[in-house]
């Protein structure tokens, strides 16, 4: 690359910069570069992560080496500095609290559900999701090091593992979390003799196991599709280390399909999908909604059964507010999932489906939204939920009415003529 600030010196090679210069081309063969990264487009990059070899001047030769991959390339830092610099720590602290309140409250014995067990786990993954890629959003747009280079070249693997693959593994848990929520409140609703055999507690853990396994199993792979290997090259005048990245060798020749294969998948099963199914179940979950509201009136009208009716506002009150929190996911992952789907369309068909020059500021904001998102289901839960607010009260406040609450808070049904503890209710 061409060196920053202050700019590299040409001067003749002494024995020591071709000694330098020889080690590198033993060190960087000159090989296919590959770096998969969502959001980037289809020119794969290497890695600018380095470490200072030693304080001497770049030769001509050595300043034109391969570049390496810089951190200010992916975001435009007028805009990755304030949002990812300064208000992200905010957002990070705010939601660990919200996070870390949601879980305690959920994780009361009298507060387990096979509906509260899914929200639990959607609250991890939210967490886990800011968790990871904030030291390093810290170090690199907090401390404004997006120039520096990061070293050393063991840093290159946590830098992908902590910013690439563990967010990427929390957010698809998290997206296939809401979407099994919002099928299990579609069969509480729609299919109540269903529920009774579907939805309960250890189907559900069995169900969030699996989700957990397969978001670690797409993007393991995906880990295991390239290799760094030190390379030196020129940095402000000094010789520096930096991590060339290179295909992996099982991946030669088949990396394309693999690609492909990898893209598509997230596409369609990661961000389209899912989407459009949880369009359709809040779709169907509004009507039901509307339809049960109209028999509670109906009974209260005529004055009768009002055990049964407040049974029915109680659900309309928990499938209002998992529609609110559904509504809230679909806000801010749709614009996601139409750039991701646009960006693979565009690389694998050669279409100009999207502007390139604006998509990392696109990606970007796409990114920041989703994670203010975060700490939102808490105050949901608190403004919807008189359970939630007791049992949070409980915890913080007082504990005289910890007995009453356990007492008061499980949901039985009658199914096949037995009477069967569902816990289908939310929080």
């Amino acid at each position: 690359m061409f060196c920053d600030s202050p700019p590299c010196v040409e001067e003749e090679e002494s024995e020591e910069s071709i000694l330098i210069h020889r080690t590198d081309a033993l060190v960087a063969p000159d090989e296919e570069l590959f770096l998969a990264s969502a959001g980037q487009n289809d020119e794969f990059q290497t890695g600018n992560f380095t470490t200072i070899i030693e304080p001497v001047f770049c030769n001509a030769s050595l300043s034109l080496a391969q570049p390496g991959y810089r951190v200010d390339s992916i975001y435009p830092s007028e805009f990755a500095v304030p949002l990812y610099g300064q208000v992200m720590p905010v957002l990070l602290i705010v939601t660990v609290i919200a996070n870390t309140l949601i879980i305690l409250v959920l994780s009361k014995r009298h507060m387990r559900s096979p509906t509260n067990m899914v929200l639990l786990a959607m609250a991890l993954a939210d967490m886990f999701t800011m968790l990871f890629p904030s030291p390093w959003l810290f170090y690199i747009y907090t401390l404004e090091n997006y120039t520096e280079p990061i070293h050393p070249v063991s840093v290159c693997y946590a830098y992908v593992f902590m910013q690439e693959v563990m967010p990427n593994l929390f957010h698809t848990a998290s997206i296939w979390l809401t979407l099994a929520l919002a099928i299990q409140r579609y069969i509480y609703v729609c299919h109540p003799t269903v529920a009774v055999t579907w939805c309960t507690l250890p189907r559900v853990k069995w169900a969030i196991g699996w989700i957990f396994f397969l978001a670690t199993l797409h993007q393991m792979t995906h880990l295991m599709t390239f290799n760094f290997k030190p390379q030196l090259t020129c940095h402000e005048g000094r010789v520096i280390e930096s991590c060339n990245t290179i295909l992996a060798v099982w991946l030669h020749g088949w990396e394309d399909y693999y690609y492909n294969l990898y893209y598509w998948f997230r596409v369609l099963f990661v961000h389209t999908l899912p989407c459009i199914v949880l369009v359709m179940l809040n779709l169907r979950l509004f009507s039901a909604l509307r339809a049960a509201e109209e028999k509670r009136r109906r009974l209260v009208r005529d004055n009768r059964n009002s055990k049964e009716s407040r049974k029915m506002r109680d659900s309309q009150s928990t499938t209002f507010m998992l529609i609110v929190v559904v509504t809230v996911f679909l806000i801010v992952e749709i614009p996601l999932a139409v750039i991701t789907t646009l960006h693979i369309i565009s690389v694998t068909t050669g279409m100009d489906a999207l502007d390139y020059s604006k998509l990392p500021v696109m990606i970007l904001f796409s990114n920041f939204v989703i994670a203010c998102s975060y700490p939102i289901n808490f105050a949901i839960y608190c403004g919807m939920s008189k359970v939630f607010r007791q049992t949070f009260s409980e915890l913080f406040i007082s504990s005289t009415t910890k007995g009453a609450a356990e007492v008061g808070n499980s949901r039985y049904s009658v199914a096949n003529g037995t009477r069967t503890q569902t816990n289908e209710t939310v929080v």
